[in-house]
Formats: C-alpha cells, structure tokens, sequence
C-alpha cells in the first residue's frame, strides 16, 4: 500500500510540475503576483497573446493547484495559491 501512495504522491507532484512547466505559464504566475485579480482578457490584453491561448494556460495553472478562480459579476478573477508563489520564490532563485 505504501508503494502505490508514494506512487501517488509523485504523480501529483508531476502534475503540479507540468503546470508551470512552460514560458508563457511561468509569465502569467509572474503578472499575477504583481497583479492579482486579473482576469482572462486582461492577462491577454497586456501580453498581447490570445483570448484562448491565456484561457488554456490559466486552467492549467488551476489544474496544478497554482491558481484560484473568484467569480465576479460577469468575470472571473484569478490569483496566485501559496503554492505558485513559493515557486515563483524557488524559480526566481534558480535563474
């Protein structure tokens, strides 16, 4: 039983790797910790990449457990978890 949890455990920790495992992801957790709140079209608009380009990053980002999605009216805002921003920290000191 102990097999199959590490198991586990090392595919949730691939997941969460896949997550931010690209450029234009690792850009988004960027703008969202300077800016949180952001939605979707304004992440699109200020890196001037497509509407549904942003959209599939950022449900990755939810899907890793990086991001967090906040209804508001007619938009939904995102920002960081602790998570994403401990790896900003470690990305950052990586560089």
């Amino acid at each position: 039983m102990k097999k199959e949890t590490e198991e586990k455990t090392y595919r949730e920790l691939e997941r969460m790797v896949r997550g931010f495992a690209n450029h234009r992801r690792i850009q988004i957790m960027e703008i969202l910790k300077k800016k949180p709140e952001m939605s979707v079209d304004e992440i699109a608009t200020f890196l001037d990449i497509s509407y549904k380009t942003v959209a599939d990053h950022v449900r990755r980002l939810a899907i890793a457990g990086l991001v967090l999605k906040r209804n508001q009216d007619v938009s939904v805002r995102h920002r960081l978890t602790d998570r994403a921003e401990f790896i900003l920290k470690f990305l950052r000191a990586v560089r």
